[in-house]
């Protein structure tokens, strides 16, 4: 069985170290019954917004597996950037990149959409000149996944009453 990321973490070797290390275990582990669980640590080491836990939470909700839920389909997770949101709904691996499906607010339209977390990871908005720096999107870590009826945004509200309420 893998190692938790952790634990090579604690012991302070080299991001290099660990995937060494990590497809030793996983070798070692295919011919001898051992199913290989864990995900690729490489993966979650490169990737700033697509963590461990969060593709842990996404195995539950993985592409189309909310479809008819409407104002019930569970929001796992919620990125943002200024004041634009990303509530997601469903997401899986997809070769070396995670598709998420999410409700996005804060721009133009609010719509549903897919996104990449390789792409959003690459966005930036340069707020120097308001003396912010250069911001990024980052997951809000205290949002705990809830059915989207419950979620507290005027703006996600207006746009699933427009769909789905006669």
């Amino acid at each position: 069985m893998c190692r938790p990321i952790a634990t090579y973490l604690l012991e302070n070797r080299f991001p290099e170290e660990v995937v060494r290390l990590h497809r030793r275990e996983k070798n070692r582990n295919q011919g001898n019954g051992v199913a290989h669980h864990c995900s690729t640590i490489a993966f979650y080491m490169a990737n700033r917004l697509m963590t461990a836990e969060l593709a842990e939470q996404l195995k539950d909700f993985p592409l189309y597996s909310q479809d008819g839920k409407q104002k019930d389909a569970t929001c796992v997770c919620v990125f943002e950037i200024g004041l634009i949101r990303w509530y997601v709904l469903e997401g899986q691996p997809e070769g070396d990149d995670f598709t998420l499906f999410s409700i996005v607010v804060g721009m133009a339209e609010t719509e549903y959409g897919y996104a990449s977390v390789k792409e959003m990871e690459g966005i930036t908005v340069d707020g120097s000149r308001y003396g912010l720096g250069t911001l990024r999107i980052r997951q809000v870590l205290n949002f705990k996944p809830c059915p989207l009826a419950e979620i507290q945004d005027r703006r996600l509200q207006d746009f699933l009453s427009r769909l789905y309420e006669e």
